[in-house]
């Protein structure tokens, strides 16, 4: 190939490879990355005695499910939220409890109700409430709206920390809460999770409704702000000092620390999911209507329905969950399962962050390492093997990828697994193209040096015909050309080897395009005589003709070459044609190691001997009686009769070719 196909081509493979990559990372990746989560990193293989990987003992559930709703139906008053509050502020006494709920409005139906709720939680310093930051929805009311992010900032970012990089700013606006509410709540905490996968330092969001991912922090027009995991690990640990810098949150106090993802929208953590029960949850779960009636059962002197006990020091995470609808389903799509509670989805936060179980994420150079080693085996195994040693290689090379991913998995470390296994399946397309390419190049050189030992009819023959290749042939009618240069022998006497050569190669070079150009084959060289056969392996009803005109032109191209080398001083040839028409065997003659296809019978010992003849009689073209009778309405001719032919029993007459008829 020339160089501006090279660089075609070149192009070519570049442009697939980066949309297979393309296509690997952002369609295949996430989908593998979730199977693996699932099928792997959360599962026990069977060799492991420990139990199935489900959420910590210390982080629970307190849901407003169907039972809840039975009894009292829905909306709500605040007072049955503030059952809840009380039950675990009076009695319980957990570590944290996580409220996964917005207030929005005042119930102007039930004031007392909400005025009730309010007084209680101003006295809960362990209570996180949930808020909801906007990221497409700026505030009707400019003025309103920048009035309430400064009191939302002074009074719930995060004070005592020290930010040495640059956090990006996703979201405009919070998701307001009545006045009232905010004046009396200590601790909030943002609920909103974002779909999309991750990798590296992007962040994916093409569709995707997969949540994988939590958002510890963020940077809220220039204040750093808490998700309501993050706020709860603050208060339980007493709001500890914490250092942003581009990879991880630290607590020095602590000695602590927390890898994220900064990507161009938000600075997450990949979630590490657990199994879930047969209720549904990956953590232990009650429901709300027990609590309540705990709570009023304790008040009344009676036993509880759940001991207080129970949560002594636990992180308590407080949501809904009906199937129902009611507005209070709040399902994700998740890598575990297709419809996974929301607020389980915010405990299994809490649970990373308080246990300090997070999923690592291998660097980016790790993962091109990988890639590009796979590709580089795949080709290297294809280019060096025939197709069932590649096909074993190749396979174990994808074994090995699946297996490195299978063991970084279940280690709750993420590699790539799709890129590297779609680009070495791309390589193996490649490399066969390649070697395709090459093995096309070296047939081609082959088939040139072969086409300067045989013809080129011939070779295609022999390559149409390359898996069964033996010996035989095929009887056929063909016409037989012999030629001979005159006085060689003596001629060659005179010359130096060079000078024999260079005269037989320039003679030979002639030659051979006139016997091409009359569908003829030079079946060989015989020092300095050819021999071409018309007919076979071109098929050709006009061989006779075309061998007669063939030796009429090879005579006259002699006389050109003669006036030519006369002019060049150099020495001048005459050569004699014999031509015979008649039965042959054509096809392979030799051994099975060696063979050579070519021509044999009384025909061509016949047209052997007319070429010589032309020494006896004087004469430079002579062909037989049969060679005659299918050309003699084409030419003039001098018969020479009763010619004894050595060999043959009877006389016969042969003709000598004066000129063509035109």
């Amino acid at each position: 190939m020339n160089k501006l196909k090279r660089i075609f081509y070149s192009c070519v493979i570049l442009v697939f490879a980066f949309v297979t990559a393309f296509l690997s990372f952002f369609v295949l990746e996430p989908k593998t990355y979730d199977f693996m989560v699932k099928n792997v990193m959360i599962q026990r293989l069977p060799f492991d005695t420990k139990k199935n990987i489900y959420g910590h003992d210390d982080v629970v559930l307190v849901m407003i499910d169907n039972k809840s709703i039975e009894k009292y139906r829905w909306p709500w008053k605040r007072e049955l939220y503030n059952k809840v509050l009380e039950y675990f502020k009076d009695y319980a006494h957990p570590k944290v409890v996580a409220h996964d709920f917005i207030i929005r409005t005042l119930d102007k139906d039930n004031p007392a109700s909400d005025k009730k709720y309010f007084n209680s939680i101003k006295n809960f310093d362990n209570l996180v409430e949930g808020v909801m930051y906007m990221m497409l929805t700026p505030y009707n009311n400019k003025e309103d709206g920048i009035k309430y992010d400064k009191f939302f900032m002074e009074k719930f970012s995060i004070k005592n920390a020290e930010l040495n990089t640059y956090l990006p700013q996703l979201y405009v606006s919070i998701l307001q809460s009545p006045q009232d509410y905010l004046v009396n709540v200590k601790h909030m905490g943002s609920v909103a999770m974002i779909p999309g996968y991750f990798d590296g330092n992007m962040s994916i969001r093409l569709g995707d409704e997969t949540y994988r991912t939590h958002e510890y922090l963020l940077n809220y027009k220039g204040s750093i702000m808490p998700s309501l995991a993050f706020n709860s690990f603050l208060i339980a640990n007493n709001n500890p000092r914490l250092v942003v810098d581009d990879k991880y949150i630290k607590f020095p106090d602590l000695n602590y620390k927390i890898r994220y993802i900064k990507t161009p929208l938000q600075a997450i953590v990949p979630i590490r999911f657990y199994n879930t029960y047969e209720t549904g949850y990956a953590h232990k779960s009650y429901s709300a209507v027990d609590i309540m009636d705990s709570f009023d059962k304790i008040k009344n002197g009676q036993k509880p329905i759940i001991n207080p006990n129970e949560f002594e020091n636990k992180i308590v995470v407080f949501g809904a969950n009906v199937t129902a609808g009611n507005g209070l389903n709040d399902n994700k799509n998740t890598p575990v399962k297709t419809i996974y509670s929301g607020t389980d989805m915010q405990a299994t936060s809490i649970d990373n962050i308080f246990h300090n179980d997070f999923i690592n994420i291998l660097p980016l150079w790790v993962n091109l390492l990988l890639i590009f080693s796979a590709m580089s085996a795949m080709y290297f195994v294809i280019r060096k093997n025939n197709i069932i040693k590649a096909i074993i290689y190749s396979f174990t090379i994808l074994m090995i990828i699946m297996l490195i991913a299978a063991i970084c998995y279940y280690n709750k470390t993420v590699i790539s697994l799709a890129t590297p296994i779609s680009l070495s399946l791309y390589t193996i397309m490649i490399a066969y193209v390649h070697k395709y390419l090459i093995e096309e190049g070296k047939k081609k050189k082959v088939t040139n040096a072969l086409g300067k030992y045989m013809s080129e009819d011939v070779m295609k023959k022999v390559l149409q015909n390359i898996d069964n290749l033996g010996l035989g042939g095929k009887k056929a009618t063909v016409t037989v050309l012999f030629s001979d240069i005159r006085g060689f022998t003596s001629l060659s006497e005179k010359l130096s080897a060079q000078e024999v050569s260079n005269l037989l190669n320039e003679y030979f070079s002639e030659m051979e395009p006139i016997v091409t150009k009359y569908n003829g084959i030079i079946n060989k060289f015989i020092g300095d005589a050819v021999m071409a056969v018309f007919g076979e392996p071109i098929q050709d009803e006009k061989h006779p003709i075309n061998a007669v005109l063939c030796g009429y032109e090879m005579l006259k191209k002699v006389e050109e070459l003669d006036k030519k080398w006369h002019s060049e001083n150099k020495s001048e040839i005459k050569i004699g044609v014999g031509i015979n028409t008649g039965d042959v065997f054509i096809g392979n003659i030799g051994s099975e190691k060696r063979m050579e296809y070519t021509v044999i019978g009384d025909t061509v010992n016949l047209a052997s001997r007319l070429e010589s003849y032309n020494k006896t009689f004087g004469t430079q073209m002579l062909i037989s009686f049969s060679t005659y009778e299918y050309t003699k309405h084409k030419i003039n001719v001098k018969k020479i009769s009763d010619v004894e032919i050595r060999g043959k029993a009877n006389k016969m007459d042969i003709y000598e070719v004066i000129d063509i008829i035109k």
